[in-house]
C-alpha cells in the first residue's frame, strides 16, 4: 500500500466525493479518534485485509462500532453493507482529514535525551513529518547530527522558521525555557505546537498547542494500580472472613 503522504490515486477512483469539503466541520472528539483508525487500518493492510466491517475496525482501535461509523460518517465514509470498508480508500480519507496527504516541516527545540529520541525516530516522515532542523542553545551539541539532522543554535530560530517553511515546533526543553520559545515560535509564524515542557504554555488564539506529559500518564496508571490493588486486598479479606 502506499504511504499516506502519496495516497491520490483512491480519490480518483471513487470521484469527486472525496474532494468536497466536510460540512460542517469534524468534531474535535472525532478528531482525536482519527490517528487510532490510521493506526488499526495500516496494521490491517500489512496483514492484506482488503475491505473490514465496521466491528472488526471498532475492536482493532477499541471503541464501540456505533462511534466509529458514525466518526467515519463525518468523512463522507459509510461503508457497503454487508462488505465494509475499502481500506486502502479509507486510509486516504482519514490521511486526508488529518492533513497526511501533504509534507509538514517540523522543527525540534531541545537536543536533549527527548528531542534526540524525536530526531532519531523514523516513523514521523511516513506520515507526513519532516524533521527539518533541530536546535539548542548547549553549543557542545551544536553540530552534532541526529536522524540525519544536524543540530543548530538556538540563535537561529526565526531563520530556520523562514527558511524551511516551519508549520509544527516540538517543544522538548525544560519548563523554565519553554514559553520563552513558544513565544519566538508564535512570532517567527508557527501556529501549531507539540508541547512536552511540564507547564501549560499561553499563546495567542489561532495557535494550537497539544501537551504531552508523560509523568501526567504515569500517574493516572498509577490511581488506576492502585484502586485494582486495593479491590484485590477487599476480596481476599472477604475470602478469609467467609472461610473463618
Amino acid at each position: 500500500m502506499s504511504s499516506a503522504a502519496e495516497l491520490s490515486d483512491p480519490a480518483a477512483e471513487h470521484g469527486n466525493a472525496a474532494e468536497r469539503p466536510y460540512p460542517g466541520g469534524i468534531p474535535d472528539a472525532t478528531v482525536a479518534r482519527l490517528p487510532v483508525y490510521l493506526r488499526a487500518l495500516y496494521a490491517l493492510a500489512e496483514r492484506g485485509v482488503t475491505t473490514v466491517a465496521s466491528d472488526e475496525l471498532a475492536r482493532a482501535a477499541g471503541v464501540n462500532s456505533a462511534k466509529l461509523r458514525k466518526d467515519l460518517s463525518h468523512l463522507g465514509s459509510y461503508g457497503i453493507r454487508g462488505v465494509g470498508y475499502d481500506v486502502e480508500y479509507l486510509v486516504y480519507q482519514v490521511s486526508r482529514a488529518l492533513g497526511l496527504t501533504q509534507r509538514w516541516p517540523v522543527v525540534i527545540i531541545g537536543a536533549g535525551n527527548l528531542g534526540r529520541a524525536l530526531a532519531n525516530y523514523g516513523g514521523f516522515l511516513a506520515k507526513g513529518f519532516r524533521i527539518e532542523a533541530v536546535l539548542d542553545s548547549d553549543q557542545s551539541l551544536v553540530g552534532s547530527e541526529f536522524g540525519g539532522v544536524v543540530v543548530r543554535h538556538v540563535s537561529e530560530l526565526e531563520s530556520v522558521v523562514t527558511a524551511h517553511g516551519i508549520v509544527i515546533g516540538v517543544i522538548a526543553v525544560p519548563a523554565g525555557a519553554a514559553q520563552a520559545m513558544c513565544d519566538r515560535l508564535v512570532t517567527a509564524g508557527v501556529t501549531s505546537i507539540l508541547n512536552f515542557a511540564p507547564l501549560v504554555l499561553t499563546v495567542p488564539d489561532g495557535v494550537d498547542v497539544r501537551k504531552v506529559d508523560l509523568s501526567i500518564e504515569l500517574q493516572i496508571l498509577a490511581f488506576h494500580a492502585r484502586r485494582r490493588n486495593a479491590a484485590r486486598c477487599g476480596q481476599a479479606a472477604n475470602q478469609t472472613a467467609a472461610e473463618a
